[in-house]
């Protein structure tokens, strides 16, 4: 098959042919018909990470068709649409059985054995890295069936790709992470394509303020779209001032989808008493973090990380695709451009437009 393979950090993405191995145990084999760029596959793609040993095949927001399945699966059948998810979980360990797959204790039993079993993707007889489980740089990717959930056949496969990382974190992280309710006033620092989903979900919660923070005008006028009720560009203005303005005193939910220290301070300084700060995204090394604990307890604010929008896979994937198909979630308007599985390159130089939210593979 062709795949989109990383042959040393930093040389980009070369179309090659890869070999893929049959499928085993609860794997199923997909024929990818979306894959979208998001920048953690080009972060992976550009730095030297020991989990992700090149040669290195990457690609974690995909959507497809069941092709195949190994003798134990029994999850889907051929020919049912799926969506991936780099949330690797087990079904069984404590945290799974309480519902947080996304605290999964035994992420590794969704992989091969690298000793026993032959690896799933190779080029001459060599083994090629599978980004996340997944690797959906590709025109199939064999995935463990937990990694992968059921949507309608009539979702759209462009936008349903997204649905596994940008949605459920962005979404997830203030329907399931924050819980805000109808009323709350939440601002959202970062207005790419997980603080969009962030922006869409705090309007479909309620909230009756939603503020969207962010340095590019473009993006702010996209975020008004989702459901911003207000915008605030912080290389003009004090994002601090502003809000507290607007909102009388700051919000209760605060959203860093940037993810650097100087945001995730602002996130604190702009929320109420009370309040909560959620750092969703993480922008390098992120930096340290200085707390004044007299100001913490006098002000009775809290601080969490949320990753993958504290999200259940096969819970809440079905439900943003029927927010989706019901008109309430937007997400094709995410989509800027679709392109071939050779141009990815392109693909990510485009991102730094600000006008374009989302690239999706749509050509195989």
């Amino acid at each position: 098959m062709k795949a989109a393979v990383v042959d040393s950090v930093g040389g980009g993405f070369a179309l090659q042919d890869v070999d893929i191995a049959e499928p085993l145990g609860r794997e199923v084999l997909v024929e990818v018909r979306a894959s979208g760029l998001c920048h953690t596959d080009l972060t992976v793609a550009t730095h030297a990470f020991a989990d992700f040993p090149t040669p290195v095949v990457l690609g974690h927001e995909m959507a497809g068709v069941v092709g195949g399945l190994g003798p134990e699966a029994r999850a889907f059948a051929v020919g049912d649409h799926v969506v991936g998810c780099l949330v690797q979980w087990c079904g069984s360990c404590p945290a799974c059985v309480d519902g947080r797959a996304y605290q999964c204790g035994r992420p590794g039993t969704t992989l091969r054995d690298p000793v026993r079993d032959a690896p799933r993707l190779s080029r001459a007889g060599r083994p090629v890295t599978q980004g996340m489980g997944l690797g959906g740089f590709a025109q199939h990717a064999l995935v463990h069936e937990n990694q992968l959930t059921a949507v309608p056949r009539r979702l759209p496969f462009a936008p349903a790709a997204l649905l596994g990382c940008g949605v459920l974190t962005g979404a997830g992280s203030v329907l399931n992470g924050a819980r805000v309710r109808a009323g709350e006033t939440v601002a959202v620092i970062g207005a790419g394509g997980v603080g969009l989903n962030a922006v869409g979900a705090a309007r479909i919660a309620g909230a009756s303020r939603i503020v969207a923070i962010d340095v590019r005008d473009a993006k702010l006028r996209r975020a008004r779209a989702f459901g911003a009720t207000d915008v605030v560009n912080s290389a003009t203005t004090d994002a601090v001032t502003a809000v507290r303005e607007l909102t009388g005193g700051g919000v209760r939910h605060a959203f860093d989808v940037v993810g650097v220290a100087a945001t995730t301070e602002q996130a604190l300084r702009m929320t109420a008493l009370g309040g909560g700060v959620y750092v969703v995204g993480l922008a390098g090394s992120g930096g340290d973090l200085k707390l004044s604990l007299p100001r913490l307890l006098l002000e009775q604010k809290s601080i969490q990380g949320l990753i993958m929008g504290s999200g259940n896979p096969r819970r809440d994937i079905p439900r943003y695709a029927d927010l989706y198909l019901q008109g309430r979630l937007d997400l094709d308007a995410l989509v800027s451009r679709q392109i071939a599985l050779g141009e990815i390159d392109t693909g990510y130089a485009s991102l730094r437009d600000p006008e374009v939210a989302r690239v999706v593979i749509t050509s195989f």
